[in-house]
C-alpha cells in the first residue's frame, strides 16, 4: 500500500520540482521528462478600458422589503433568524445545564417552552423590524463581527444544539 502511494505521488510530481529536488526516481517517466510548448505559443492581453471616461460606481440594489422575499428560502430572514435563536439556545442550555445540571430535555420540560417561546418572538420581532425598513444586515456589519461571521457562529451554534441534544438524548443524560 506504502509503494503505491509513494509510486503514484512520484508519478504526480510535476517535472520541475522533480529536477530542483534531485529526486528524479519515477518508475512511469523517464527523470529527464519536461514538457514543451510550441515555439509559435504567444500570448496577448489587451485593456478594453477607455481612458477619457472615468468609472462610475454601480448604485447597488435596494433590498426588497416585500415579506415573500424576506422569508424566500435564499432571504435574509430564515436562516439570520434561526442562527440568532441558536446561538442564543445554545449559550442558554449549556449555562442552565452547567448551573443546574439539568439535560436540554429536562430543561424544556420543566418550564422551558414559555421561555423558548416569548425569546423566539423577541428576536424574531428584532431581526424584522430593520429588514422591513430596508436596511441590509451586510451595510451594518464591519470590524470583528461581520455579516458573515454572524452567518458562520449561527450555523455552528445550530450543529451545536443538535449535536448537544443528540449527545444527551444518547447518553440518557447530562453532559457534565
Amino acid at each position: 500500500m506504502m509503494t503505491t502511494s509513494a509510486a503514484m505521488q512520484s508519478c504526480f510530481a510535476t517535472p520541475v520540482t522533480r529536477l530542483a529536488t534531485g529526486s528524479g526516481v519515477n518508475q512511469f517517466l523517464p527523470s529527464t521528462y519536461v514538457p514543451r510548448l510550441p515555439r509559435n505559443a504567444t500570448m496577448r492581453v489587451r485593456s478594453m478600458a477607455e481612458k477619457d471616461k472615468q468609472e462610475q460606481p454601480t448604485p447597488k440594489p435596494k433590498m426588497s422589503t416585500n415579506f415573500s422575499d424576506l422569508f424566500a428560502f435564499s432571504g435574509p430572514a430564515p436562516e439570520r433568524i434561526n442562527g440568532r435563536l441558536a446561538m442564543v439556545g445554545f449559550v442558554s442550555a449549556m449555562a442552565v445545564e452547567l448551573y443546574r445540571g439539568q439535560d436540554v430535555f429536562a430543561q424544556i420540560s420543566n418550564g422551558g417552552i414559555p421561555w423558548f417561546v416569548g425569546t423566539t418572538i423577541v428576536l424574531s420581532f428584532a431581526s424584522l423590524i430593520p429588514l422591513f425598513k430596508g436596511v441590509s444586515v451586510e451595510s451594518k456589519s464591519d470590524g470583528f463581527m461581520t455579516s458573515d461571521a454572524e452567518m458562520w457562529n449561527g450555523r455552528f451554534a445550530m450543529l451545536g444544539l443538535v449535536a448537544l441534544a443528540f449527545t444527551e438524548y444518547m447518553k440518557g443524560g447530562t453532559l457534565v
